[in-house]
């Protein structure tokens, strides 16, 4: 019996059964995984001799392209940097380590892992020496042969041998062949098996595989030479006993026989103290004595060979100083190398730390491609606290107390993959493609937005219900703010703008000539004594500089009787600075319009009675809707720490812009202009400033109320009071903004009745996927600008406890995206980190539900779930 670990990245090492076996042998992405990587490797080899021409198939796959993108995107610069240095060759050579790091592995000699406690006191089994158990199975690798079959050839040919042979395959790269065998217990430990076998088979064992716990990659099935099933029960028990403590202990070096010094690689001699690298007296991080720090981190207790494992604790260590000390892996070595646990194991066992650092400098690679402030482990963090008096966040961050923003590298990501979505259905909505024309993919969720506020604006003669007292008539209400950095094109929602409102400003002109006739004639009254009464035309946009009663009039004024039901009509006001409506409101005419912009998203009742002659009296609906562009700090003007509390930002639909990368927008040729796109778009804008009605959107409110329910389950899962502060709205955004995309969509439904369209029509599953990506969207936007302030809401309000600018762990973001591509239930248990059954199901019908995931009812991986999107955002 041996072990395995479906994925080596975050999957348990478990016992691996003969089914098991098979089955991650036969999937279909192993057999893909290594027959890509071979391919790669000739065609890397090849380009030698051949070019680069031999690489370009490779260079342009899609799977190859993800990789890179990825890699492009690393948070830390530095890291970006080397990665744009390598050549297209070294950069497939990763790529094909990748794919190798990526296939199932098996731990063919140890039979089980000691189950441990995680941090959130989860038991889990880990791939480590110290928990290992031994079964008496030897590994042994032959690498870099010309022929593997000729090893194979050899090995049959040898009765002696294949007597104990329970396994041998072919590796992945397609250069290496690898054995399974039992151990002789006579010869001595798996090291001391692995020379005498290898050397009477005619070559050298490989010191790098002496590790019992050491990961055997999956081969396809076809590369599997002979198997003898015994190999799935085999336990030698006398083996294990005498062993597995030494293992445990890192013991792992051959106790009867030395390998040959010609193959002494792995083995770095002793080096002189003069070679070593030399270390200041003190060193410092943020002033203090980093020693000092890392006698704290272990006060309680130091490594040491009885009960501890002192290369990974070297290793931990060496990583927390990698980060600590920029990367600088001289100075991490000798810092290192000077603890007092770590000169043991070099006198014991000639521990390469050179080594230790730069496998330190892979980890925290890694982690710079998955988080965007990576951070010591919380034990050294503990022990900074300790000793500085400060956390670590505090010593590090030179944020504003709001705390660091989320990474616009994040976000970038998003917008892209949600332009992509927004791509894939322009067949469905005509409408999406000419809006989108001529804009990055990064920029179509902005123009989704201001083209979805224009037109439901448009839209102001219809309503719909919703599943909150359906009896109420709800309006199509927009609270659009597009937020990016100067010259990020946010000039494009301008451009979308001017063509769809056309009915609305056509329709103004006469409401302006009237009142610029009534401003002139009121000069002429004290002439002729004469009153004139203020005329009551309908002006409906409105620019950032009005005053309350010019608007609050016009508000009242706009009103139209169809079919014997009075509408009130929405005002309108798009500005290119958001910083202008913000600085207007400190005081003058636009003062107090916060309040408006409040009850404009529900409509909600407001009204005045001023004493002046000029000031309405009355009672109304707010109905305005606002579309804004502005600047990242225009926006923490408007919404801040301060004034979180009223509740604006959950009104809010707020899109960022991509960054631009240095790119220059494309030269326009004045003959290229798109005429005909334009007029289509204006053509559809005239047609839904004449539809009126109720809209039939009834089953999409329902399904909105299912996904709300289902990730308001999460946000309990999560016990995130922000989260759900911010997921409350998300609904209303969804069918507001995909109402008249939805509505064009199912134009031949309606008919024409005197001036306007009426009538209804089914929604369906297409419908239903713009106005959840819009859903998503939402939320997603709410948590990226707002998710700090919102958790610093309720930490204050709940326990007053002081803002570190570290956002709540998502437990349902991160479950989904540890899961596995294939997963079985016992992954999202882990995962998720359920500990009943009952929980896991129902997880998992509402991923389902979601189409989140889904059930695999054929092939090899019959029963068990796929993920649906890479990963959940």
């Amino acid at each position: 019996m041996f072990t395995f670990q479906e994925n080596t990245h975050f999957s348990q090492a478990l016992p691996c059964t003969k089914e098991a076996f098979w089955e991650q042998v036969r999937k279909q992405s192993t057999a893909w995984r290594i027959d890509a990587r071979r391919a790669i490797l000739a065609a890397v080899e090849a380009s030698e001799t051949e070019g680069a021409p031999a690489l370009h198939t490779w260079l342009h796959s899609s799977d190859y392209e993800k990789f890179d993108l990825k890699k492009q995107n690393m948070k830390k610069a530095s890291a970006r940097e080397k990665w744009a240095k390598k050549t297209d060759a070294e950069k497939l050579k990763a790529y094909t380590q990748d794919l190798k790091e990526n296939l199932p592995a098996f731990i063919f000699s140890c039979r089980e892992f000691d189950a441990t406690e995680t941090l959130k006191g989860q038991l889990f089994c880990h791939r480590r020496l110290k928990d290992c158990h031994l079964n008496g199975l030897v590994m042994l690798d032959i690498d870099h042969v010309e022929n593997p079959m000729h090893v194979w050839w050899q090995l049959r040919d040898n009765t002696e041998l294949m007597a104990r042979t329970k396994l041998v395959h072919i590796t992945s790269s397609g250069h290496g062949i690898r054995v399974i065998f039992t151990a002789d217990a006579r010869l001595g430990n798996l090291a001391d098996n692995q020379i005498v076998f290898a050397k009477t088979l005619g070559y050298k064992a490989d010191k790098s595989c002496i590790d019992g716990t050491r990961n055997s990659f999956a081969p396809k099935e076809e590369d599997i030479l002979y198997v003898d099933d015994t190999v799935f029960d085999y336990y030698d028990a006398d083996f294990d006993k005498e062993f597995t403590e030494g293992y445990r202990a890192e013991n792992t070096q051959p106790l009867n026989h030395r390998f040959d010094e010609d193959d002494e690689k792995g083995r770095k001699p002793e080096a002189k103290a003069e070679e070593r690298p030399s270390v200041v007296e003190r060193v410092t991080w943020k002033g203090y004595d980093i020693q000092s720090l890392i006698d704290q981190r272990y006060a309680d207790k130091l490594p040491c060979q009885k009960d501890s494992n002192r290369h990974n604790e070297s290793l931990k260590l060496a990583t927390d100083l990698m980060l600590m000390l920029d990367g600088d892996k001289k100075l991490v070595q000798a810092i290192v190398e000077r603890q007092p646990w770590v000169q043991e194991i070099i006198e014991e066992r000639n521990e390469d730390v050179e080594q230790t650092v730069e496998s330190a400098a892979k980890q925290l690679a890694k982690r710079e491609e998955t988080t965007s402030i990576p951070t010591p482990s919380k034990v050294m963090q503990t022990a900074i606290e300790q000793v500085t008096g400060k956390t670590y966040r505090e010593l590090t961050s030179d944020q504003a107390a709001e705390g660091a923003a989320p990474s616009q590298d994040t976000i970038d990501r998003r917008l892209q993959m949600w332009g992509e979505e927004i791509e894939g259905l322009f067949d469905d909505f005509p409408l999406l493609r000419d809006i989108c024309s001529g804009l990055k993919k990064s920029q179509y969720p902005a123009a989704l937005f201001v083209a979805g506020g224009v037109m439901m604006t448009l839209m102001t003669r219809t309503w719909y219900r919703f599943y909150h007292r359906p009896q109420q008539e709800r309006r199509l209400n927009c609270s659009l703010f597009i937020i990016g950095h100067p010259a990020s094109n946010k000039s494009a929602a301008d451009d979308i703008y001017a063509v769809l409102s056309a009915p609305i400003a056509a329709a103004d002109k006469a409401g302006k000539a009237a009142l610029n006739r009534y401003k002139k004639d009121t000069k002429k009254k004290a002439a002729n004594k004469e009153g004139q009464d203020k005329p009551e035309g309908i002006i409906r946009i409105h620019p950032a500089r009005t005053s309350n009663g010019q608007l609050i009039q016009d508000m009242l004024n706009a009103r139209e009787t169809i079919d014997g039901k009075e509408i009130q009509l929405h005002m309108f006001t798009f500005d290119t600075e958001l910083d202008n409506s913000t600085t207007l409101q400190q005081g003058g005419s636009w003062i107090n319009k916060q309040s408006m912009e409040l009850k404009a998203f529900h409509n909600e009742k407001d009204g005045q009675m001023y004493q002046n002659s000029d000031s309405p009296v009355d009672e109304f609906n707010v109905t305005w809707n606002f579309i804004y562009t502005g600047t990242p700090i225009a926006l923490k003007r408007k919404v801040n720490e301060r004034n979180f509390g009223s509740g604006l930002s959950t009104r809010l639909t707020v899109i960022p812009m991509p960054k631009t990368n240095y790119e220059m927008i494309g030269f326009e040729d004045i003959k290229a202009i798109d005429w005909e796109r334009i007029e289509r778009m204006k053509a559809w804008a005239y047609r839904l400033d004449a539809r009126f009605g109720e809209l039939p959107y009834w089953n999409i409110i329902k399904r909105l109320y299912e996904w709300t329910k289902d990730r308001m389950a999460d946000c309990a899962d999560d016990e995130s009071e922000a989260n759900e502060l911010m997921l409350k709205r998300v609904p209303y955004h969804a069918i507001n903004y995909a109402a008249p995309f939805i509505d064009v969509r199912h134009w031949n439904s309606l008919e024409q009745k005197g001036s306007y369209w009426v009538g209804e029509y089914e929604t369906d599953e297409t419908d239903w996927k713009l106005c959840e990506l819009i859903a998503r969207i939402q939320y997603a936007t709410q948590q990226h600008f707002f998710g700090v302030l919102a958790e610093k809401y309720f930490n204050e309000m709940d326990s007053d406890v002081q803002f570190s600018g570290k956002r709540q762990h998502q437990r349902s973001v991160d479950g989904y995206n540890q899961l596995p591509e294939t997963f079985t239930k016992e992954d999202v248990m882990r995962c998720f980190g359920y500990d009943k059954p009952d929980s896991v199901s129902k997880k998992i019908r509402r991923l389902a539900k979601n189409g989140f995931i889904e059930l695999i009812d054929n092939g090899d991986d019959n029963g068990k779930y796929r993920k649906r999107l890479k990963v959940m955002l």
